[in-house]
Parts: C-alpha cells; sequence; structure tokens
C-alpha cells in the first residue's frame, strides 16, 4: 500500500508541472490497459457468518484471490492513472511518461513507456530505478501487452509483474514478502485469466504454481490452482491441485488432489495402489455463509488417522467431484 500511494502521488504530482502539454497518447491507449476491476477474480464474501467452522478451502480459495487482487491492482491502477496525462516525450512509436520521483527523500524513481505497435495493439513497461544506489539502472517491473481491437470490455492480453525488481527499485516501500513474479493473462470478453506463478518457498526453494480462473455472466466462478508443493510432511514435493467452484450467492466446492512424493510412497508402502491409483483425493462444500457442509477424503478408509468425512453430499452446490487430469 505503501508503494501504490507513493506511485500514485508521484503520477498526479508530475501531471501539475507539466505546464507545456508535449505530445498526445495514441487514440484508444486509455481503454486498452485493463483495469483492475476488469481483472480481478470475483468470489463472493460476506461480512456476517455464522458461528462455526469456516470452510478450510474456502479460505484458501479467498487467500489466493486475495493475493493476485491486491498484487495486480496497485500495478494496473497506477499504469491506468498515469496514462491519462499528458505524454512526457516520444520517440517513434515509443511513448514516455516520466521518469519521475516523489519527492528529494524518494527512494525511486519511476517511467512508463508504451510502445505502439501500429495495429491496434500495444506493448508497455513500468521501469524504476533505485535512488540510493550509486550508478543505478532502470529495471522493468511491469512488462504488458494490451489488445483493444475485440472493442471496449473485450480485449485481451497479459502483463508480468516482477516483484524481486520491484524491491531491487525500492527496498523501503515495497512489500518484503512479496519474491518472484507473476504473469497474468487475461480476456475480457470471456472473463478467462490464468496466472503463472514463478516465487520461492521460506526456505528459499524454487516453487512454481498455475492458476486458471473463469467467471460466468451472473458471478459464479470456477478456479483451477495447480502447484508442486511439500504436502506429505516429507522431504519430497508432491503435486497438489485444488479446483474451487462457487455460485453467485456464495455456496461452493472445492475439490483436491496430491500425488507424487511422500504421499505416493505412503500408498506404495501400505499396498494400497489398486485402491488409490490416482492419489488422495478429498473434497470440501460449503453454504452461502461459507461454513463447511461435507468433507470427504478416500484415504480415510484405510488410515483412521487421516482426516474423517463429515456432513452429506446432499448439501454441496455441487454434486460430484471434478478435476482436471492429473499432470
Amino acid at each position: 500500500m505503501k508503494l501504490t500511494k507513493s506511485l500514485l502521488a508521484l503520477a498526479l504530482a508530475s501531471s501539475l508541472v507539466a505546464c507545456i502539454k508535449n505530445d498526445d497518447a495514441p487514440e484508444g491507449l486509455q481503454k486498452a490497459i485493463p483495469t483492475a476491476e476488469q481483472v480481478k477474480i470475483n468470489l463472493p464474501q460476506s461480512a456476517s457468518r455464522s458461528v462455526g467452522q469456516l470452510a478450510d478451502w474456502y479460505v484458501a480459495t479467498r487467500n489466493v484471490t486475495a493475493t493476485f487482487n491486491g498484487g495486480s491492482a496497485w500495478v494496473l491502477v497506477l499504469v491506468h492513472t498515469i496514462v491519462q496525462f499528458p505524454v512526457t516525450t516520444t520517440s517513434g512509436d515509443v511513448y514516455t511518461w516520466g521518469p519521475w520521483h516523489d519527492g528529494a527523500l524518494a527512494p525511486a524513481e519511476y517511467r512508463l513507456d508504451v510502445t505502439d505497435n501500429q495495429d491496434g495493439t500495444y506493448d508497455y513497461q513500468l521501469l524504476g530505478r533505485s535512488r540510493t544506489e550509486a550508478n543505478a539502472q532502470f529495471e522493468v517491473v511491469i512488462d504488458g501487452f494490451a489488445d483493444p481491437r475485440p472493442g471496449e470490455l473485450a480485449g485481451n492480453g497479459h502483463f508480468k509483474l516482477d516483484f524481486d525488481a520491484g524491491k531491487r527499485v525500492n527496498p523501503i516501500d515495497a512489500d518484503p514478502s512479496a519474491r518472484g513474479s507473476i504473469l497474468a493473462t487475461y480476456d475480457l470478453s470471456t472473463k478467462h485469466l490464468t496466472l503463472g506463478i514463478d516465487t520461492t518457498n521460506d526456505a528459499g526453494e524454487p516453487v512454481a504454481a498455475d492458476y486458471t480462473y473463469n467467471e460466468a455472466a451472473n458471478g459464479a466462478g470456477d478456479m483451477v490452482f495447480d502447484v508442486d508443493g511439500d504436502a506429505g510432511g516429507g522431504a519430497a514435493k508432491e503435486h497438489i491441485t485444488l479446483r474451487s467452484r462457487w455460485n453467485s450467492d456464495g455456496t461452493g466446492r472445492a475439490d483436491g488432489r496430491v500425488t507424487g512424493g511422500d504421499i505416493t510412497a505412503a500408498i506404495e508402502a501400505q499396498h494400497l495402489e489398486a485402491s488409490l491409483p490416482d492419489g488422495v483425493h478429498a473434497s470440501e462444500c460449503w453454504d452461502g455463509m461459507f461454513k463447511r457442509t461435507f468433507y470427504t477424503n478416500n484415504l480415510a478408509t484405510y488410515d483412521a488417522s487421516f482426516p474423517q468425512p463429515e456432513g452429506d453430499v446432499s448439501a454441496c452446490a455441487f454434486a460430484t467431484e471434478d478435476l482436471p487430469p492429473a499432470n
């Protein structure tokens, strides 16, 4: 939030000192960049909740949405705000805003470069450099492509957020917990969004994850999350797939599958390959207040130490498990 406010203040302040209007941006550019609202993941939430256990996987789904929505919002708000103002300079088909900083004590300065590809599409980069490091060079913090040709609210494109570059540029205001990068690809006409995550865990080990999100016209949603991580308690990594589906009223279901690593080793040690040929599966449903109504897994029958089923599947908004094929 500090970085967001600082950059927005920087953009607004720069417009006040631009007394002489330079070159105008290409027509249509202001609508080409998607807004944060257009590419956000819309998960129903409620301020009032019934007493009881919130569904664990609803909470996990909510955390995923909050991470992406918050991480992308400041970028898109900033870029969308900057392009409303006069261009600082032009060089051929490249339009530049800045570089600007937020006063003598500002730790970083930024500039936005937009390239008109002369076919109705645009490439854009937000670059920054530290003002606290001698001879610091501009680094790309956001690198995007926008295609508004399908029409208003029907465009598509992608953008990559480099959190590590953001911290090198401005270690004072940047979120110290953010690391790695996110590549987001969107299609506004179908409300489709994919995310490719390259990051590290707390031990510094690389982690790669993929999200796919689709939103229906009535606000219902469907999200699939794939990641390699530790779900078996040992050193080996498992492959985890979590699919969450929800209706516009908040009712939903999540199905999960864990394969490989210690999970596969445990299945083989108990000679359960024939009974669990596709790894460990679990499902959870929640009501409109996000309280768990049903939970089951396919290992509890063979291992009493594993969480036991509860609730009735008839209470689920989606009656059956539906997961993409295992990788």
